[in-house]
């Protein structure tokens, strides 16, 4: 899992490969839960946490790389 801070100094295609990958990791997951007992049953709050946090970040750096400012 990846703190704020390292997500705050990936480019926004890193950061789109990433919600790219945590997504279809919390998918995998999610499917297996539906069959069997996972070990960790808090890994799917985590996911979506990093999911949440890495599309906050993305947003908040958007209008940056636009080149945007407010005014």
């Amino acid at each position: 899992m990846m703190d704020t801070r390292e997500i705050r100094e990936l480019t926004i295609d890193e950061i789109d490969a990433e919600i790219e990958k945590t997504r279809e990791e919390l998918f995998r997951l999610r499917y297996r839960a539906s069959y069997e007992q996972l070990e960790d049953p808090a890994l799917l709050r985590q996911l979506r946490r990093q999911v949440s946090r890495l599309l906050t970040i993305r947003h908040e750096s958007a209008p940056q790389a636009a080149g945007e400012t407010d005014v």
